[in-house]
């Protein structure tokens, strides 16, 4: 991640160097500060400055969080009743270098090739594990699964941009579509009320690596006090949306 940071930091710096000389004197707004709208309705907050380099050349660096707590939508990415109670938090950083198709000097179409990394928490998930051992023929066991994932992609984005108002102070930004692909590794551990027999360890791997999941590629190793799953996934994501802003 670091490296692909520098190296990114690294041209944006040489395309200012070496366009400079075309930076129309009269634009003194350059600065631009945004906030997602769309976004809000989902608990994902975002924000993002921009700051106009050239007139066909813009970087933009955004920053989002979720608070803790239950996953928007998430009965669309797992399907499973005995799956209840995921709370999760999150952030991301994302890095947009932006080429201006249009008017330029932040006005107008613009594609966007973009970094984004994304963390990952999840809080509580609880996974209600029914014993077969025969023993304990019947027994609901609740699982409680904690653990962090990271995610590294690379995508593009094309959207618009308009500056509104009599002195072009506010900003109107609509991201059309975007799209990114990368990688998404983590640990999530989950800790049983009680010491787990050979036959359940052996039924609770069997029952998570049967789950309906289709976010995740993920491997299940259990032991006597739970289970760990590794997850090592490919990840697509989507980016559209609408900013609101100030441009000063």
């Amino acid at each position: 991640m670091d490296k692909l940071l520098i190296a990114m930091a690294l041209i944006c710096s040489f395309v200012a160097k070496s366009q400079q000389n075309d930076v129309d004197d009269q634009d003194e707004k350059r600065n631009l500060i945004k906030v997602n709208l769309t976004s809000i309705a989902f608990r994902n907050f975002q924000f993002a400055y921009e700051r106009t380099i050239t007139k066909r050349f813009g970087v933009q660096v955004s920053y989002g969080f979720i608070p803790t707590g239950q996953v928007p939508l998430v009965d669309e990415y797992i399907k499973d009743e005995n799956i209840n109670n995921i709370k999760m938090s999150s952030s991301n950083f994302t890095l947009e270098p932006r080429i201006y198709l249009g008017r330029g000097y932040g006005h107008g179409f613009y594609l966007a090739p973009y970094y984004r990394y994304s963390h990952f928490n999840i809080d509580n998930l609880t996974y209600n594990y029914r014993s077969e051992d025969p023993e304990h023929l019947g027994e609901k066991i609740p699982i409680a699964f904690t653990g962090k994932t990271n995610s590294n992609n690379v995508g593009l984005m094309i959207g618009a941009q308009w500056l509104l108002g009599r002195k072009d102070n506010w900003v109107l930004d609509v991201w059309f579509i975007g799209g990114h692909y990368g990688g998404a590794t983590g640990t999530i551990t989950g800790r049983s009320g009680r010491p787990l027999s050979l036959y359940e360890q052996n039924q609770l791997r069997k029952d998570i690596e049967d789950l309906d999941v289709s976010l995740f590629d993920y491997k299940v190793t259990t032991n006597s006090s739970g289970a760990v799953i590794d997850l090592d996934s490919k990840w697509l994501g989507v980016r559209s949306g609408i900013s609101f802003g100030y441009r000063f």
